[in-house]
């Protein structure tokens, strides 16, 4: 590495925003010979100035690196070929492996999906669709999904919720079209007492839920299955909604700034607990339950850390257009 690229890479660090866009803008300049420098820096686990500065000159340099990160792939340097994995998948999507690494890939994926458990499930914000289980064929159907992939928990939920999540392309006439990806959970058992065990499985997938309305999802989702809800934790905002349908139709929700807040007839896990609070709780539930985590206890399964023994099967991704695979979708994810 010469002398002006190891200034280029210490500048990436500098406290001066206006030296660190000089040093990104110097090494965009050097092209593909800044790609092996750079490597290292960029496939970091944790974060930092250096980090930021190496994905953003990879990532200006785009489809221009991809012929030398696939050559390090298949001849080296050793030390550089897994940074080069991690890299070629957040620069171009799996479609830009080669079949030997796509093949290792779907190998450590079904290897790491044998010694998952337990799995945990986001708790702290998010959306989410739940379904029963056993309905999983008529879920797929019901939302159109399509090349459905075996996927461990960490890993889907990356996909739906922090990685590329959607893509726009052109169809054969021209037309602008949105795929969304998503990631279906595994089986999670209902553990209240007092409710019978049913299995159920929850979907993720934020663009997808936000872009085409978790309410019209939930009710397309219980026509063919029965009975599907969708649930919703906004921190930032404050705000939690539960909706509840069955048959394709509306049952029971309640939203924070919806007005009225419920709707449809109180359910009888909310009937319990109008009746069992206390002086400080009565108005707290006088017209139901507001929380859309004690909803998901009860009416499914609540996220967070799942048990072992009630967890069954293992996680999908998939996508909602049969023309645009997972591979198409850009993105390193853990396993």
């Amino acid at each position: 590495m010469s002398d002006g690229t190891n200034a280029s890479v210490r500048d990436l660090c500098d406290d001066d925003r206006n030296v660190r866009q000089a040093a990104e803008d110097r090494l965009v300049a050097l092209g593909v010979q800044a790609v092996d420098t750079l490597l290292p820096y960029a496939a970091e686990r944790d974060p930092s100035r250096l980090k930021w500065g190496a994905e953003s000159v990879l990532q200006r340099l785009g489809d221009e690196a991809l012929p030398r990160l696939r050559e390090i792939r298949r001849q080296g340097p050793g030390r550089l070929r897994s940074d080069a994995l991690t890299v070629l998948l957040d620069l171009g999507g799996a479609e830009h492996l080669d079949e030997r690494d796509r093949r290792a890939v779907e190998r450590l994926v079904h290897i790491r999906l044998k010694d998952e458990r337990p799995v945990r499930v986001p708790s702290e914000a998010g959306r989410w669709l739940a379904f029963p289980a056993d309905r999983l064929d008529d879920a797929v159907a019901a939302l159109g999904l399509h090349d459905l992939r075996p996927a461990t928990t960490v890993m889907g939920v990356a996909a739906a919720t922090k990685s590329q999540d959607s893509i726009e392309f052109k169809e054969s006439q021209g037309k602008t079209q949105t795929a969304y990806r998503v990631f279906i959970t595994p089986a999670f058992e209902t553990w209240l007492s007092e409710v019978p065990i049913q299995n159920w499985c929850m979907l993720w997938g934020n663009s997808f839920i936000d872009q085409l309305d978790g309410f019209a999802l939930a009710d397309r989702l219980s026509e063919r299955c029965g009975e599907a809800h969708l649930y919703v934790l906004d921190p930032y905002n404050r705000a939690e909604n539960w909706y509840v349908s069955r048959d394709g139709r509306s049952v029971r929700s309640f939203g924070t700034y919806d007005e009225p807040q419920f709707q449809g007839e109180p359910l009888p896990f909310e009937v319990e607990h109008r009746e069992d609070a206390d002086e400080d709780e009565a108005e707290e539930y006088a017209e139901g339950v507001p929380y859309a985590m004690t909803a998901a206890d009860y009416l499914s399964v609540e996220p967070g850390r799942m048990p072992a023994s009630g967890t069954h099967g293992h996680g999908w991704l998939a996508t909602t257009r049969p023309d645009v695979p997972n591979s198409r979708f850009k993105g390193a994810l853990p396993l």
